[in-house]
This record gives C-alpha cells, sequence and structure tokens, in this order.
C-alpha cells in the first residue's frame, strides 16, 4: 500500500526547535505562529483580490511618499493585529507607517520581542495577478521588560536578529523562515489550512546562472556594478557565461527563486538613490539573515555584511548585493577594481 501522506506542520517545526534555545519558554514559539496565522489571512485576500473591490490604490501614501495599495493597507492591519493579539511583541515597525507602534496594554509591556516588517513587498504587482511576499524580522528587545519599548529597541544590528522570514503569495503561498537554525521553507496546504514543511535546511548554490537587476536603471549605476552585468553577459564556457536575467520587480520573489536556483540579487545605489532604495530594518537585514543561513552572502557591494551595518533611522536605506556567494563575490570585485567611479 501506498505511505500515508503525514505532513509536518509550521507549529510542529517551532516547537521542535525551540528546545535549542536555552532561554526559549515558548514566546519566539507562538509569534512565529501567530505570524503565520496573519499570513494565511493575507493568502485569502490576495488569492480573491480580483473578485473583491481590494485591488488596486488606496488614495494614500506611506513614508516613502509611494502610493498604498488596498492590499498594503489590509495586510499592515493584519500582522499589526497579530503582533498585539500575541501578548509577546511591545513594538512593531512598519514600512508603511512613520514611526514605530508601542503596546501599552499590560500584557504587551512584558513583552520580549520587537517586529520589524514589510506587509506587502512588490505591491505595484498585485494589479498584475504577480508574485507579491511579507518581509519580517523579530529582535529580543534591550529595554526593561515592563517599561515601554522606545527606538532603541529597533536600532539594533542584524546579527541581533532572534529569526526572521517571508510568506511568498504565488502559484503557492511559501513561509520560509530562520531561527539561526538553518533557513527552513513551509509551503501552505489549503485543503488542511497549515504550512506544510516541504523545504529542509535550505542550501542556495555557491554559484549560479541567474542575476536580478532592474536594467531599466542601467545608465544611473555604478561603473563595478555596469561591468558586472556585462561580466554577466559575456560567453564564457569555463565559467557557464553567459548568465540569464530574471527581475521581477518583488525583492521576496526575486530572492526566493534565487535562493533555490543560485543567482545574485542587486539593488546597487544610483544618482537617485545614493544609499540604495531597499529598507535596511524592513528587507535587507532578513533577506541577509536568510541568505546567510542557506550558505549564502549579503553585502553593500564594498565589502560590508548587511548584518553589520548599525542602524541610524526607522527608514534608512542601503545597497543591496545577496544571493550565491562566488557570484556576490564577483560582484564586489568588479566593485573594488572601479571603486571612484559613481553614478553618472
Amino acid at each position: 500500500m501506498p505511505t500515508k501522506y503525514q505532513p509536518i506542520t509550521l507549529n510542529e517545526v517551532i516547537i521542535q526547535e525551540q528546545s535549542a534555545f536555552p532561554y526559549a519558554k515558548g514566546e519566539l514559539s507562538r509569534l512565529l505562529s501567530h505570524i503565520g496565522i496573519a499570513a494565511k489571512i493575507v493568502h485569502r485576500e490576495v488569492n480573491k483580490a480580483g473578485l473583491v473591490d481590494i485591488l488596486g490604490a488606496a488614495g494614500s501614501t506611506n513614508i516613502q511618499g509611494e502610493g498604498q495599495q488596498k492590499l498594503d493597507v489590509f495586510a499592515n492591519e493584519q500582522f499589526i493585529a497579530a503582533m498585539k493579539s500575541s501578548g509577546i511583541v511591545c513594538g512593531i515597525a512598519s514600512e508603511e507607517d512613520d514611526e514605530i507602534v508601542i503596546f501599552d496594554d499590560e500584557l504587551s509591556l512584558d513583552g520580549k520581542y520587537v517586529v520589524c516588517f514589510d506587509p506587502l513587498d512588490g505591491s505595484s504587482n498585485i494589479d498584475v495577478n504577480v508574485s507579491v511576499g511579507t518581509i519580517f524580522s523579530i529582535y529580543r528587545r534591550i529595554t526593561p521588560v515592563g517599561l515601554k519599548a522606545d527606538i532603541s529597541d529597533f536600532m539594533q544590528e542584524g546579527t541581533k536578529q532572534a529569526a526572521a522570514g517571508y510568506i511568498i503569495y504565488g502559484s503557492s503561498t511559501m513561509m520560509v523562515y530562520t531561527t539561526g537554525l538553518g533557513t527552513t521553507g513551509f509551503t501552505l496546504d489549503p485543503s488542511i489550512g497549515e504550512f506544510c514543511l516541504s523545504n529542509k535546511f535550505m542550501k542556495t548554490p555557491e554559484n549560479g546562472k541567474l542575476y536580478s537587476i532592474n536594467e531599466g536603471n542601467y545608465i544611473k549605476f555604478p561603473m563595478g556594478v555596469k561591468k558586472y552585468i556585462k561580466y554577466c553577459q559575456e560567453h564564457d564556457p569555463d565559467t557557464n557565461r553567459p548568465y540569464s536575467s530574471r527581475y521581477i520587480g518583488s525583492l521576496v520573489a526575486d530572492f526566493h527563486r534565487n535562493l533555490l536556483k543560485g543567482g545574485i540579487f542587486i539593488y546597487p545605489r544610483t544618482n537617485g538613490n545614493p544609499n540604495g532604495k531597499l529598507r535596511l530594518l524592513y528587507e535587507c537585514n532578513p533577506v541577509a539573515f536568510l541568505a546567510e543561513q542557506a550558505g549564502g552572502l549579503a553585502t553593500d557591494g564594498n565589502g560590508t555584511r548587511i548584518l553589520e551595518i548599525q542602524p541610524t533611522s526607522l527608514h534608512q536605506r542601503v545597497p543591496l548585493f545577496t544571493g550565491s556567494r562566488k557570484m556576490v563575490e564577483k560582484a564586489e570585485e568588479f566593485m573594488r577594481t572601479f571603486p571612484d567611479e559613481c553614478c553618472e
């Protein structure tokens, strides 16, 4: 008789991992479970967005001046509600909000964690049915338990993350996360309403054949990036070049593909965005944690490890070079060769 399918759920794996942390008392496990519940609610709305009045612009802008989509606002509200109801989180920082949100009810004041998140990455793709995602980053608070959290709890280096991950809403919905014990992927099984283990100890190839960058901004790139792109396009059978260009415009989707198949994602500084465009707290730190736990790299392109950058502001932007280790190292080599040649 065929072997009966016995799925291993997200909650089961989280509980198993809990024993690896001597200070763990179940709070982080419950927090990750609450994130999973919020992800299911957003998944439901994303998948029926074409059937209800939730597609399109919401008529407001976020702190970056970007137009907010209706699903952006919905996802933001869902994840804030999930964090608050957990009783484990004392404050959150969202890419969609100007300032941090402090939870000051009695239960939350004793919460040991703060969460940074991008509720719906790549939301400009919503109306054309392209994959979008949620990115999250969890830190242990540094302010005393029992008092209100403050901005110092969020201004921690990425190396201090207790956990990080993303949810990708695509042909299937997946949750990928790490607590520092490797990168693990779960796929939502709609028939039972559970995230089930599908990718244990994910490892990105140390080399790949994909490069992901918005080449429409080519003229604005630093010379080192331009030279690296040309290198990727040159024919060389010894290094399996030319590489293929793949760019979706959703960090979660581009990073997820390269994580599985091997590749590099680059969002460099440009003359319009001299510090880069992606946000350190909401996007780069969690992605960097996942990349490193899967055997890859994440730097600013100039030799600085993303996880070691000290945050100085809530919506700080940094350049991002991440993916397969050898590809990131090669891109950095071009950046060193052309150190002073900046954007035109």
